[in-house]
């Protein structure tokens, strides 16, 4: 059984008020790894801000 169908399956076991807490969590997750990659480009721009502004020339 893969990964995918183990989670279906367990997924529909569930109540509804629990479903719901599991679709916050798994959004709550993509977004805290949307923030971490905003945070590395943040910090790659910042510790070559000098020569981007020279690429920008």
């Amino acid at each position: 059984m893969s990964l995918a169908e183990k989670l279906i399956k367990e997924f529909e076991q569930l109540t509804e008020e629990k479903k719901k807490e599991v679709i916050d969590f798994v959004e709550f997750i993509k977004a805290k790894e949307q923030k971490e990659i905003e945070n590395l480009m943040d910090t790659v721009i910042d510790e070559n801000r000098e020569a981007l502004e020279e690429l920008a020339k």
